[in-house]
């Protein structure tokens, strides 16, 4: 009898306790508390998450500057955990879930780029480190040890999501569709966005060149699709279209501007890969980002202008040599009148034309679709040299004083026709659709991809080794370019058992950053 007095009693208590608990959250809601989240505002910081800092890691690692004073940085590649994006695509899940609560033309564009951003994220991810949770991984608490997919899987369903995404944005701009809102880079346009989507997945494809003959993929036809159906599939066809970080003097400023110019601008100089291949292709590219090395022209009695002077360190020089010749004014500081001067600088392209141009030229030259290789790879490097300010006629450069102090510059005319001065060139004139023609193109490339674009350009020397990057003490991991990122640290111990799966998958077990994923694989 007291058992069921004691059950009836619990049952009362939790009974009012409950009435208590719905009428304290029913009467004490906090009015300034937000309880659902615009779509628009996840947008933002969505976009936010795409940007990608030079003065980084990945340009040292990319090999255009080196460090040279190890109390800042070294040229080291011991990469260890990689840094992954699931909390950006959380909040694209939620941007979806917000859509939806909102329904009709409101949620469509929402929708739409939710896909693209997907694909995004996880192909820049998978590019990292190889498989990774994808198919269970945004579940939430419902799976909190999302399996594995793998590579070559993750990178088929971001490509059906960008075909999605782009049959969206079509129905989407026929319809007059004008809801979006939050875009901080394309001014919610979405005919924009769907040029973006669509250079995305070439830039995808051409990075599955290694499989470019697996059948499950289709590589080769995707490509040809896109290029051969400019109506359905848009992509971008100028400058005026990247997707682009754009800095501002008051708040996000350039990484190096003239607050850090006494900390930062002798501790970084030119890399040789990136800057010794300007000056051998006597490209006036050198002038605007780096600065002559005067020791050099002093010794030999050059002119401030020859590209004799640009010279950059080899990545893999042990840095106690770098700096002494630094110091010596043996190897080139980065252009400190262009990034030191100011608070912009240039914008930062996320995604762009001038790789754009590459991407159709190297798929022309592979024989994946039909078309104009040379042209395009004209368009290319136009596009990237008009970038920096350069034109045809006389151009005027601009140098620190030697020894000068931040504001003392000097200037010098050079004359420059892209035609008679540089495209004649041997060197860059374009060898046609053979072996020395792509490799040309993926130089050019490397050079356009200077500051911009993240890992894109070491993505680029994994898949095909162009440029030749350099190697020695300096670069550690015993002389070795790695092939990949280990996973965080994090997976290890939320997520240990589908990680040992993964790596015995993949790499035999071991997360060496030396072995090569799937993408690269022969």
């Amino acid at each position: 009898m007291k058992s069921i007095y004691k059950i009836l009693f619990l049952f009362i208590i939790v009974a009012v306790c409950g009435g208590c608990k719905k009428e304290f959250e029913e009467n004490f809601k906090n009015p300034n508390q937000a309880e659902t989240v615009p779509p628009n505002l996840l947008l933002n910081g969505i976009l936010f998450d795409m940007y990608e800092a030079p003065f980084s890691g990945s340009e040292r690692w990319n090999q255009y500057t080196a460090a040279n004073y190890f109390y800042y940085a070294t040229n080291n590649y011991d990469w260890t955990g990689a840094s992954l994006d699931y909390t950006t695509l959380k909040n694209v899940v939620k941007m979806e879930e917000e859509a939806n609560r909102l329904g009709g033309a409101v949620a469509k564009p929402y929708l739409a780029l939710a896909k693209f951003f997907k694909a995004y994220y996880f192909v820049k991810m998978s590019l990292k480190v190889g498989d990774l949770p994808m198919t269970d991984a945004l579940k939430g608490f419902a799976n909190l040890t999302p399996k594995y997919d793998n590579q070559k899987d993750i990178f088929k369903q971001s490509l059906t999501w960008l075909e999605e995404s782009n049959n969206d944005l079509s129905a989407l701009i026929v319809a007059g569709n004008k809801e979006l809102k939050g875009d901080i880079y394309l001014k919610n346009d979405l005919a924009a966005w769907q040029k973006v989507v669509n250079t995305f997945r070439l830039r995808t494809l051409i990075n599955l060149s290694t499989k470019a003959d697996d059948a499950d993929l289709q590589v080769k036809q995707q490509f040809a699709a896109v290029l051969g159906n400019p109506t359905k599939y848009p992509v971008m066809e100028s400058m005026a279209d990247n997707l682009q970080f754009v800095y501002n003097e008051s708040f996000n400023k350039y990484p190096n501007n003239k607050d850090n110019f006494g900390n930062d601008a002798l501790r970084y100089n030119m890399a040789g890969t990136y800057l010794n291949t300007l000056s051998s292709l006597k490209d006036p590219r050198a002038y605007m980002v780096a600065e002559p090395a005067r020791g050099i022209a002093e010794a030999n009695g050059y002119a401030i202008t020859d590209y004799r002077n640009f010279i950059g360190a080899p990545t893999g020089e042990d840095q106690g040599v770098m700096l002494d010749k630094v110091q010596k004014g043996l190897y080139s500081l980065i252009g400190r009148y262009r990034y030191y001067s100011g608070y912009t600088a240039e914008n930062t392209f996320i995604i762009a034309y001038p790789e754009l141009c590459f991407i159709k030229a190297e798929g022309i030259n592979r024989g994946w679709a039909t078309g104009d290789a040379e042209s395009w790879y004209k368009k290319g490097i136009q596009a990237s040299i008009s970038f920096y300010g350069i034109k045809d006629g006389v151009n005027v450069v601009t140098f620190l004083k030697k020894d000068g102090k931040l504001g003392e510059f000097e200037n010098f005319n050079v004359n420059f026709s892209f035609e008679s001065d540089y495209y004649s060139q041997a060197a860059v004139k374009y060898a046609g659709n053979t072996a020395d023609g792509l490799k040309q193109i993926l130089t050019q490339k490397y050079l356009a991809y200077f500051r911009n674009s993240g890992f894109e350009a070491y993505y680029q020397y994994r898949r095909t080794g162009v440029p030749t990057f350099d190697i020695g003490p300096g670069v550690g991991n015993s002389n070795r370019i790695p092939k990949r990122f280990q996973y965080p640290n994090i997976e290890r111990t939320t997520n240990g058992e589908n990680l040992k799966q993964a790596l015995l998958r993949q790499y035999n077990g071991i997360d060496d950053i030396n072995l090569a994923p799937w993408i690269v694989k022969p």
